[in-house]
């Protein structure tokens, strides 16, 4: 693949990249990292790329593999401190539930938030199956699993 197919790639991918990225973390220096870091393991996987799958598969296995491997790495995890607090800007109850849910689903290890990535972009059990290595059925368990968990946070 050449350079140029590569940008064009990156360009129609880079929000699923971004996604993955995020969902791995809410700093935005860590998410760019994260992304950069994706970047550099696409480019060096994508001549091995067989082409068995869909390349839209692929991404998503390799931003999640690599975000994945950076939260594996990370010893102690840190969150930024922000003193620019507006007591008053949150009042839209959607806006707060969306903010429990992320942060209930921050909790959860990184396999099983990888899982809940790929049903919240509403991918198929066998798509979901296909990009984290294992079955439509077991997929669907491990779903089952996780919002019962999801449901006990607090």
């Amino acid at each position: 693949m050449t350079e140029r197919e590569f940008e064009k790639m990156v360009r129609e991918h880079k929000s699923t990249i971004y996604t993955v990225c995020y969902m791995f973390s809410s700093d935005k220096d860590e998410v760019a990292d994260l992304f950069q870091e994706t970047l550099i393991n696409l480019w060096k996987g994508v001549n091995s790329f067989r082409g068995d799958s869909d390349i839209n598969s692929w991404i998503w296995k390799v931003s999640l593999n690599t975000c994945i491997s950076h939260d594996r790495k990370r010893k102690i995890r840190t969150e930024p401190l922000s003193l620019n607090i507006d007591l008053f800007e949150d009042t839209d109850e959607g806006t707060r539930q969306a903010g429990l849910l992320r942060q209930r689903i921050s909790k959860l290890g990184p396999f099983d938030r990888a899982i809940v990535l790929l049903w919240l972009e509403n991918l198929s059990y066998e798509e979901i199956g296909l990009i984290v290595g294992i079955s439509a059925k077991n997929v669907s368990v491990r779903l089952v699993r996780i919002k019962e968990q999801l449901k006990k946070m607090q």
